[in-house]
C-alpha cells in the first residue's frame, strides 16, 4: 500500500458514513410516510411486520453500523495524525492535514496556504515521501 492510499482511507470511510446517513434519511422518510390501510378485515397476528416496523428496524441497524464506522474513523484519523506529526516539515504537515484529515480540495489548499496549485502538488509529492506508514499496518496488508 502506498503512503497516499494509506492516508486516503479516512476520506473513503467518511464518504461511506455520509452515504449511510443519506440512507437513514431515506428510511426515516419512508417510515414517516407509511400509512395504514383500513379494510375492515381482522389482521392476522402472525403476519409479517408492517412497513413502518421494518423501516425502523433497518434504521436502527444502519445507525449502529454508522456508529461503529464513526468510531473506526476517529481511531483512523488519530493514527493518521500521528503519521503526519512525524513529518518534520511544518508545510508538509499542514498540507497533509488539510488534504487527508479535513478533506479539502487541492484548489482550497492552494488558496489557504497561499501557493500556486502546481506548487501544492509538488509539495504533496514531497510530503508523501516523508510519511512513514505504521509497521503494524504494513504487516496487516501483507497478510491480506
Amino acid at each position: 500500500m502506498t503512503n497516499k492510499s494509506y492516508l486516503s482511507q479516512a476520506r473513503h470511510l467518511d464518504t461511506r458514513i455520509k452515504s449511510k446517513l443519506q440512507q437513514v434519511d431515506s428510511l426515516n422518510e419512508l417510515a414517516t410516510n407509511c400509512s395504514m390501510t383500513l379494510t375492515g378485515m381482522p389482521r392476522n397476528p402472525s403476519s409479517p411486520n408492517s412497513r413502518m416496523a421494518e423501516a425502523i428496524t433497518k434504521i436502527i441497524d444502519l445507525q449502529n453500523e454508522i456508529n461503529r464506522d464513526i468510531d473506526t474513523l476517529v481511531d483512523l484519523k488519530r493514527e493518521i495524525m500521528g503519521v503526519i506529526k512525524a513529518v518534520a516539515n511544518p508545510d508538509f504537515q499542514t498540507l497533509l492535514e488539510k488534504r487527508y484529515l479535513c478533506f479539502l480540495s487541492w484548489e482550497k489548499i492552494a488558496v489557504d496556504m497561499g501557493y500556486d496549485l502546481r506548487y501544492v502538488h509538488k509539495l504533496h509529492t514531497q510530503a508523501l515521501e516523508e510519511c512513514k506508514i505504521p509497521v503494524s499496518y504494513e504487516l496487516d496488508m501483507k497478510r491480506h
